[in-house]
C-alpha cells in the first residue's frame, strides 16, 4: 500500500516526514522484519509491540505506527511515524481496503467443527475455475484475517476465509472487514461452550457471519437452531447427509449422488461427504459447472493433522489431533468403527468445555461403549486428566488410562499389534505429535 492510501483508510496522524507515493509492506514482528518494512505493533495480554519500535527502526523499518506519544530518535529522523487510535483496527481497515481494491470474491466459512475441512474442500472446488487463495492454518482470528489478506496474490479471484471465534462479536468483526459474498456455517456444536454457555449462544456467534455480507448466498448445515437464529434476507441453502445417496465408501474413498449428480472424494468418512455438500453449493453459487465441481472435489487432500496418514516405527497412524470437541470426537469414532477392521483409539483431553467438561468426557465414553459398531477386541487408550473420564465409562472393550504420553507410548509398544491402525484425537494442547515422534524412535 501507498502511504497516501494508509492515511485515507486509517485517518492516521502524521508525526514525522513522509512520502505519499511511497509503497510499503507491513510487518507485525520485529523478529522477521526486513529493511524497508513498515512496522505495525500489535498488543496482547502479555506484550505490547510498541515497546519494540526502536528495534524495528534499527533493523531498517522505514516507519511505524504508534498509538501514544512517541519521540523519534534523531538517527531515524527520516522515518515515517503514523499515529492511530488502535493498531489492530488500523490493520483491519487496511486489509478491508486491499480486499476491495483487488475486488475478489470472498467466501467466509465458520462452524463449531469441520470449518477447516469445509474451507479446504471449498478452495479445492473453486480452484478449478478461479485463482483461489485461502486462509492458512491457524489464521482464523482478526490478526490471521489481516495476514491472509496481505499474503493474497494480486491476481487472486476468489478468497476463502476461515473464521473462528471465542466469544460473541468476534465473527461479526471479521465479517465487517471481510464483506463476504458467500457465507457457510458447517455446523453449530459444543466447541467453546465453556465460554458461551449454550448452543443457542454459539449459534448467535456463528450467525454473525452474515452481518456484513454483501452477497446473496448463505449455506449451512440443516439445523433448526441455525435456521431460527440467522437473520439473512438472501438465498439460504441447507444441506445434510440425508440429502445424499452413498454408493461406495472405504477408508480412502467415497462416491455419492447429490441432487442427481455423482461425486467422488479421495477420503473416507460420512462427515467428509456432508462437508463437501457446502463446497458443491458454493461452486454453484459462483457459476461453476458440475464437471468443474466434480474435478475440484476429487483433488481435495486433507491438511496436516486432519486424518493424516503417517508411519512411525512399524505402526500405521491416522493423526487427527489438530483439534477436538464432543461433536468432532463422535464423528471421528463413527468413521473408524465403520471403515476400519483393526484399530486402536488414542484419545486425549478436549479443551474449553467449561464447567461441564467432566460430563462431556463421560458422555463420549458412553458413546464409544454403546456404539453399535464397536469391535469388542479393540483397545481405547486415554491420556490426560479429563480423558480418564472417557476410560471410566468403557467396559465393552479393553480400555486403559495414562496421565502422560510417555507411559502411553510404552503401553503401545508392549501391547498393541503392528496390524492395528492407531487413531489419534485430542485438543492441540495435548501435543499428540509427541506420540508419533516417540513411536518412530
Amino acid at each position: 500500500m501507498k502511504i497516501s492510501e494508509i492515511l485515507k483508510v486509517t485517518d492516521a496522524e502524521v508525526l514525522s516526514t513522509y512520502i505519499e507515493d511511497m509503497e510499503i509492506s507491513l510487518s507485525t514482528d520485529t523478529r522477521t522484519i526486513i529493511e524497508g518494512d513498515f512496522y505495525l505493533p500489535l498488543k496482547g495480554a502479555s506484550f505490547d509491540g510498541e515497546n519494540y519500535i526502536n528495534e524495528a527502526l534499527a533493523k531498517g523499518a522505514c516507519g511505524a505506527f504508534v498509538t501514544k506519544d512517541y519521540v523519534l530518535p534523531k538517527e531515524y529522523s527520516s522515518r515515517c511515524i503514523l499515529k492511530v487510535k488502535d493498531t489492530l483496527t488500523a490493520y483491519m481497515q487496511m486489509a478491508n481496503y486491499r480486499r476491495n481494491k483487488l475486488n475478489v470474491g470472498v467466501v467466509a466459512v465458520t462452524g463449531s467443527s469441520g470449518k477447516t475441512t469445509v474451507k479446504e474442500l471449498t478452495a479445492s472446488v473453486l480452484s478449478e475455475n478461479f485463482k483461489t487463495f485461502r486462509t492458512p492454518l491457524n489464521h482464523n482470528n482478526e490478526i490471521g484475517f489481516c495476514q491472509t489478506i496481505f499474503e493474497m496474490p494480486d491476481d487472486t479471484e476468489v478468497l476463502v476465509l476461515e473464521m473462528g471465534m471465542r466469544g460473541l462479536g468476534e465473527i461479526e468483526l471479521l465479517s465487517k472487514y471481510a464483506e463476504p459474498d458467500v457465507t457457510i456455517i458447517a455446523n453449530v456444536g459444543t466447541a467453546h461452550i465453556g465460554r458461551l454457555g449454550s448452543r443457542e449462544n454459539i449459534a448467535k456467534a456463528k450467525c454473525e457471519i452474515v452481518k456484513y455480507q454483501r452477497g446473496d448466498t448463505f449455506i449451512a448445515h440443516n439445523d433448526e437452531l441455525i435456521k431460527n437464529t440467522v437473520e439473512f434476507d438472501g438465498r439460504q441453502i441447507y444441506y445434510s447427509l440425508s440429502d445424499v445417496e452413498i454408493i461406495e465408501k472405504s477408508t480412502n474413498y467415497s462416491k455419492f449422488i447429490y441432487e442427481g449428480n455423482e461425486y467422488e472424494l479421495n477420503v473416507g468418512g460420512d462427515y467428509n461427504i456432508e462437508n463437501s455438500l457446502s463446497s458443491i453449493n458454493c461452486g454453484k453459487s459462483f457459476g461453476m459447472s458440475i464437471e468443474q465441481i466434480k474435478r475440484g472435489l476429487k483433488k481435495y487432500k486433507p491438511i496436516e493433522k486432519r486424518w493424516e496418514t503417517v508411519n512411525a516405527g512399524e505402526y500405521k497412524i491416522i493423526n487427527d489431533s489438530y483439534n477436538a470437541n464432543p461433536d468432532s470426537m463422535r464423528v471421528f469414532v463413527d468413521s473408524i468403527f465403520e471403515l476400519y477392521p483393526q484399530y486402536t483409539l488414542i484419545l486425549g483431553d478436549m479443551g474449553e468445555l467449561g464447567e461441564n467438561e467432566v460430563q462431556y468426557h463421560k458422555e463420549l465414553g458412553e458413546y464409544i461403549n454403546n456404539h453399535k459398531n464397536l469391535d469388542k477386541n479393540t483397545t481405547v487408550i486415554t491420556i490426560g486428566n479429563l480423558a480418564e473420564n472417557i476410560k471410566n465409562m468403557i467396559n465393552n472393550c479393553n480400555s486403559v488410562y495414562y496421565n502422560n504420553i510417555d507411559e502411553a507410548v510404552n503401553y503401545i509398544k508392549d501391547n498393541i499389534s503392528h496390524d492395528s491402525t492407531l487413531f489419534l484425537k485430542a485438543s492441540r494442547s495435548m501435543k499428540f505429535e509427541r506420540i508419533i515422534e516417540s513411536l518412530g524412535n
